[in-house]
């Protein structure tokens, strides 16, 4: 293998399907781990607040990522606003966030084939589909791009259906009941599962380098995509909830926290052998491996560009010679990602790679307004609307998500910040 330039061929479409593909996943599990927390009203207005932060934060990124199409994303801005070693920390954070996701996700990929074949082990399957969608993710680009737009439409759907089908039985009285069990602090624990109803979607500017035309389809693959999962993230919220309550998609029948809380709201509709029933676990695999490959594939992109300027081995730096995709960062991204998952610990997998990417939304709008101030001159084919108002929103939101996250996960928050001090330490000795 040697270092060469990644292939043009990512068009708008395609970029939606990776925009809502990275994030789909988000609507069939995890975020029922905020119930728990905050109850209806609490989980409520955490996602409410979160949604207003990525609205703000996608188009404010939209413009970085048109201005510098770069694979290396949020690693880029930050390099270019503050020089390399806040770049590095940025980076570093976007790492965390894209290779700690897809764990978790691989881990609900394998309950959800469980729960339809009882036979099948949840590590084994999720050891599995880390191979086997590594592997397409090295044969190219647009392979695996077309691969997420199919089955990101077909996870669109099921969601669709799943709505049609449990909003009927809705019930206010279910809906209502127990909302606010933890009150306010509740709430702001609930955060980190409300992100991860939107986590990833900036993922799109890491193919920026893979985009036919960066400047003119970025913008249209943030819009649409944001668009598509708030409406979707809404549907489901109200629908999965008002068939039985918030306790009834977070446990169990044995009494521990589920990662398929659709199936289980389903549940109470339909048995276990209903044709509606299997259709959902079948197609809800869909959404978890849209999310799954779109993260793999973004995460490969962000490691490849650590490698490729000197931030991390340069062997991650290289592409395929026949394929022009960087096969080493995907492998080795797999391979930590594997580790990860065997912890089993989902919820504390998504709060980590909920940290990474809070610190990514910190610097990165602190990025955009430094580059406004100090590059005037940089060509920005999409400016965001309302500026300077829409970057600060998102600014001072994220650092309030941030704050309650150090709060109400202490422990993590000290495994986190020392992540980034011994790679951050690293860095500097192996820089010299």
């Amino acid at each position: 293998m040697k270092e060469s330039s990644l292939k043009r061929t990512l068009t708008p479409t395609l970029l939606w399907g990776l925009g809502v593909g990275y994030v789909i996943s988000g609507m069939y599990f995890g975020w029922n781990l905020g119930l728990e927390k905050g109850g209806t009203l609490g989980m409520a207005m955490a996602t409410v607040l979160v949604i207003i932060l990525y609205t703000c934060f996608s188009f404010s990124y939209a413009e970085l990522a048109c201005a510098i199409p770069k694979a290396g994303g949020a690693y880029d801005y930050a390099a270019r606003a503050f020089k390399k070693d806040i770049g590095f920390i940025t980076g570093l954070a976007q790492i965390i966030e894209f290779v700690f996701a897809p764990p978790a996700i691989a881990i609900a990929i394998g309950a959800y084939l469980n729960l339809a074949f009882p036979q099948v082990p949840i590590l084994g399957a999720a050891i599995t589909v880390y191979l086997i969608f590594t592997g397409l993710n090295i044969y190219g680009v647009k392979a695996a791009a077309n691969f997420e737009l199919i089955i990101t439409i077909l996870a669109v759907g099921e969601l669709l259906l799943f709505s049609t089908l449990s909003l009927p039985h809705f019930s206010v009285t279910h809906f209502t009941q127990n909302p606010f069990p933890h009150g306010w602090g509740g709430a702001f624990a609930a955060i980190p599962f409300a992100i991860w109803f939107f986590l990833g979607i900036e993922g799109v500017a890491n193919v920026a380098e893979e985009t036919i035309h960066p400047q003119k389809d970025i913008i249209k693959g943030f819009g649409w995509a944001l668009l598509t999962l708030v409406i979707l993230c809404i549907l489901v919220f109200i629908a999965a909830i008002g068939v039985g309550g918030w306790e009834s998609i977070v446990y169990a029948a044995d009494g521990t926290s589920s990662d398929s809380p659709l199936p289980l709201a389903l549940g109470r509709i339909f048995s276990s052998s209903h044709v509606f029933y299997k259709l959902l676990v079948g197609i809800g695999l869909f959404g978890l491996i849209a999310s799954f490959h779109g993260l793999l594939l973004a995460s490969g992109r962000a490691t490849f560009e650590f490698g490729k300027i000197g931030n991390a081995p340069k062997f991650l730096g290289q592409v395929h010679p026949r394929f022009q995709t960087p096969a080493n960062a995907l492998i080795f991204n797999s391979i930590f990602g594997i580790l990860i998952l065997c912890t089993g610990k989902t919820a504390e997998i998504i709060i980590l790679s909920v940290f990474g990417a809070l610190t990514l939304y910190i610097l990165s709008m602190l990025s955009l307004l430094k580059l406004r101030s100090t590059s005037p001159e940089l060509h920005r084919p999409f400016r965001v609307p309302l500026y300077p108002f829409t970057p600060v929103i998102a600014l001072i939101l994220a650092i309030i998500c941030f704050i309650a996250l150090c709060v109400y996960n202490a422990q993590l928050a000290v495994y986190y910040f020392a992540l980034l001090a011994f790679f951050f330490l690293i860095f500097k000795i192996f820089k010299k």
